[in-house]
């Protein structure tokens, strides 16, 4: 098949597959008599494959790792474990960061529950300055 149909069958942009064939994450297809590339069932694989593992936010590089090892079926699988094992405390560090984020957000929206004119806004004025003290140290000189 042509690039675009196998971007079609993979949902995958052409760009995409064209990359993925630089950066020897998709082994390089033959080529037609008039210089077309011929995608094949391999090709297929290893694309739903990549986008399986990009779905699960693992890197390009990680990628690469989790290829090697598939080269490799009868060896230990404690390194791909590992690699997992990373992965997941990376999202559990990114759901710490959020559910932080989500409580600032809701203590800043907390400020300010009634119409005002914007020069009056708790949240403005909330976010013009750096932390409470320095807002709170500053308005009570004046």
């Amino acid at each position: 098949m042509k690039i675009g149909e196998l971007a079609k069958l993979t949902d995958v942009q052409v760009e995409t597959i064209r990359y993925y064939e630089q950066e020897g994450l998709l082994m390089a297809p033959a080529r037609s008599t008039g210089n077309y590339r011929v995608y094949g069932p391999e090709h297929v694989e290893r694309l739903q494959f990549i986008r399986q593992c990009r779905s699960l936010d693992i890197t390009l590089d990680e990628i690469r790792s989790l290829l090697r090892f598939q080269q490799a079926p009868n060896e230990n699988c404690v390194l791909v474990d590992s690699l997992l094992d990373a992965q997941i405390d990376k999202v559990a560090q990114r759901i710490e960061r959020l559910v932080s984020l989500q409580r600032q957000l809701t203590a800043l929206r907390g400020l300010c529950g009634q119409e005002r004119a914007v020069k009056d806004c708790r949240i403005i004025h909330k976010l013009t300055c750096c932390d409470d003290q320095r807002h709170e140290a500053g308005h009570g000189k004046h």
